[in-house]
């Protein structure tokens, strides 16, 4: 049962930031805000600086709705000002969301805990980029740790591993990843269950800025043409890795499966994009969820006090 929208007070629907992934999250913000609005929410948007916190208390705001993508707003800062300022908000916690946004250390967590992750590298120079590609094998993934939406990240064979690298680095520390030639698999989490899974393809070199949020050419499928034990092992997986990092409330977890159908963890995504393209919304649609109560679920979770014990996560 829905929360009555009066319940919440007034809601600031934060998006925009500083990151590189601003245009995303401007596009997502608009989304969540006109689906708040429209179920009598009283939201309002705020594009985010690093004043945020400051503003939502003297403006007097109730509690945030995050839609902050990437570094300044996905990586646990603007949680940490939300958390001294003392107004709920939407998603992850500091510790969850810091974690999930460094993909090096969310792959070692994930493979302390037996979940099964690309090899992978990570590389402080040209030269030692070459020298993981060697034992990686080429192509390699080359990508930014502390990006998302793709940005900073290559497919690359031996005579574009300096541009890869190049690219990657300007954006901060770097990690290579050995290319798993598969299907690309996403598993969404809402509150303790996981929604049904959606596969990607594009004709791109692999699933990349552009195929995620420009193109009309890549396809999904929702639900994925696996077998049924298959996809509850992935759900399964996926909600491993959820509670492994920390992650609260939602999040997308992202896998490639190779040729054998097993599935390699690649990230996990706190606040996942919530525009037209985007994957959370697919798969909450397919479990018969709407986009105006996925987002008032979202937001109802800022309602409740987590405790420390969570009751057994479900599938869906």
């Amino acid at each position: 049962m829905q929360p009555n929208p009066e319940s919440f007070g007034k809601v600031a629907v934060v998006f925009g930031g500083w990151s590189a992934e601003r245009e995303v999250s401007l596009k997502s913000g608009a989304e969540v805000l006109a689906a708040l609005q429209q179920c009598g929410v009283d939201a309002h948007p705020v594009d985010a600086d690093r004043q945020v916190a400051e503003l939502l208390v003297s403006q007097k705001f109730d509690r945030a709705f995050l839609v902050l993508h990437g570094r300044g707003g996905e990586d646990g800062s603007v949680q940490a000002a939300l958390e001294l300022a003392g107004i709920p908000y939407t998603g992850s916690g500091v510790l969850g969301s810091a974690l999930a946004m460094d993909k090096l250390r969310a792959k070692q967590i994930c493979a302390f805990n037996g979940i099964r992750t690309a090899r992978w590298h990570e590389v402080a120079s040209y030269e030692q980029a070459r020298e993981a590609a060697a034992e990686l094998h080429y192509p390699v993934i080359v990508k930014p740790v502390l990006e998302g939406s793709s940005i900073g990240v290559s497919k690359a064979m031996e005579n574009e591993l300096t541009a890869a690298y190049e690219n990657a680095s300007a954006y901060g520390p770097v990690m290579m990843e050995e290319f798993i030639d598969g299907l690309e698999v996403t598993a969404s989490i809402l509150g303790d269950r996981a929604l049904p899974l959606i596969s990607m393809s594009t004709p791109n070199l692999f699933y990349d800025y552009e195929a995620k949020y420009l193109s009309d050419d890549t396809n999904y499928q929702c639900p994925v043409d696996l077998p049924e034990a298959d996809q509850r092992r992935i759900q399964k997986v996926a909600l491993t890795a959820f509670k492994a990092i920390g992650a609260k409330d939602w999040a997308r977890v992202d896998f490639m499966l190779d040729q054998q159908g097993n599935e390699y963890f690649m990230e996990l995504n706190t606040a996942p994009g919530m525009t037209d393209h985007s994957l959370v919304p697919m798969a909450a649609r397919e479990a018969g969820i709407q986009f105006p109560q996925l987002c008032l679920q979202i937001l109802s979770a800022t309602l409740t006090v987590k405790s420390a014990s969570q009751k057994p996560m479900e599938l869906v």
